[in-house]
């Protein structure tokens, strides 16, 4: 990495002095996870390349970027169309280095367009002898054409950090040769702002028996699928379509009524009231489709990244009585807090994370249990009856991701000595 390069604005032309860091990522969904990770990446570099560390975030969707993301000399947003393939080749052409920062990088449960945006960027850094590290990234599933594609372009990677040693041992098995270390994810070291404190009792006043978290996720959508074609409400942003059948139309109507059962239980049987969570904007229209199907309504709120920014939601989840959660996020984020918690899962990134903080299998449960509702209405009942029942393992488990999160930047500043020229250095 170049040291003190002299480039130019953006926007503006005029001339600046510093190393070019872009940042590649699932930057301006309203994805409350992908909102602290980035905002933690980039104290990051900051702290360790300087204040005036040019950095440059790439994005779909410009104006949900700019909700929490303030641009100025030094911090640029840089819109890129869906067909993202040219315009990450000129991103990386113009930066020193490239940094990976979505969680779920080696992954197609959502779609594999992300997967090849990652693979792509890490082909063109290589290609053009750019430094590229995977900073603090999972692994899960992929298709036998996108384990083969992971093993061929992840393996130019110059760094790989894993946020579990569970997802550093796919890469592996996948036979990804890169230079691979685990350390957990960097949300662990996101603290909400002062002002957000009590955050929860501000927006919902009226609470004065506790509450109950559920952060769903609709599976039916997913994976987004590349198509040239389709119906519009199918639509997330040309050339990409959610997945829609009848059989999957099917699983988010049990999910549905489900969700709706359980959140009416808690409500009727403890006396608690419920949030229904959108961790990322895409899950709110099941959460209110969840709360159109409940009976005790008035006991009930929608709680959207939609609306709150990460620092916000991250207080309104420390504050809760007990967290059930689809959302990989919404349980690390819970944690500084030792919130106790029960997950759904859909996906290997909470079957991972449980695993690592002991609550695997007692507390988790998959998707498509046969008896799903019943044990988790069984365990909420356990939970909410004995709070303190997780409470030590909760602890050690924080302590233990806290430490290895704090490992990120330890990492990536012994990289950049290794591999550039550090502020101050000749």
């Amino acid at each position: 990495m170049q040291k003190n390069t002299a480039t130019h604005d953006f926007k503006s032309g005029e001339k600046f002095t510093g190393p070019r860091v872009l940042l590649v990522g699932y930057n301006g969904a309203n994805n409350t996870g992908s909102e602290a990770r980035l905002l933690t990446i980039i104290d990051d570099i900051r702290s360790l390349l300087g204040p005036h560390v040019q950095i440059t975030v790439p994005t779909l969707n410009e104006e949900n970027l700019r909700r929490y993301l303030d641009e100025d000399e030094y911090l640029h947003i840089a819109p890129i169309p869906s067909i993202f393939f040219f315009a990450i080749d000129k991103l990386v052409k113009e930066h020193d280095l490239v940094l990976l920062v979505e969680g779920s990088c080696y992954m197609d449960t959502w779609t594999s367009a992300l997967l090849w945006a990652f693979l792509w960027a890490t082909r063109s850094a290589h290609k053009q002898k750019k430094p590229c590290v995977a900073y603090a990234v999972d692994a899960g599933e992929l298709s036998s054409l996108n384990r083969w594609l992971v093993k061929r372009e992840a393996s130019k990677t110059d760094l790989i950090i894993t946020r579990t040693m569970h997802a550093q041992k796919r890469l592996e098995e996948i036979g990804v040769t890169a230079p691979l270390n685990s350390t957990a994810d960097c949300a662990f070291t996101f603290s909400p702002e002062p002002k957000d404190h009590d955050f929860l009792t501000k927006i919902w006043p009226e609470v004065s028996n506790g509450v109950v978290g559920l952060a769903v996720v609709d599976f039916s959508l997913w994976p987004v699928v590349i198509r040239p074609w389709g119906r519009k409400e199918n639509l997330y942003k040309w050339p990409y379509y959610f997945s829609r059948s009848r059989e999957r139309m099917n699983t988010r109507e049990k999910l549905v009524k489900g969700w709706a059962r359980i959140a009416d239980q808690i409500i009727k049987e403890h006396s608690k009231e419920v949030a229904l969570i959108g961790m990322e904007a895409l899950d709110q229209p099941l959460a209110q489709d969840i709360l159109r199907g409940m009976e005790n309504k008035d006991s009930c709120r929608v709680i959207s990244s939609n609306e709150y920014n990460a620092s916000q939601m991250t207080s309104m989840l420390s504050q809760l009585d007990l967290l059930v959660t689809s959302r990989y996020h919404s349980a690390v984020l819970s944690l500084r807090a030792l919130v106790p918690q029960i997950a759904v899962g859909h996906d290997p990134r909470l079957t991972s994370f449980y695993q690592d903080l002991h609550l695997f299998p007692d507390y988790f449960l998959h998707h498509d249990d046969p008896n799903l509702w019943e044990d988790l209405n069984q365990k909420i009942g356990l939970l909410l009856d004995n709070t303190d029942l997780q409470k030590d393992t909760l602890e050690e488990g924080l302590t233990q991701q806290v430490n290895l999160s704090q490992k990120n930047r330890i990492i990536l500043g012994e990289f950049l000595k290794e591999n550039g020229t550090m502020p101050g250095e000749d």
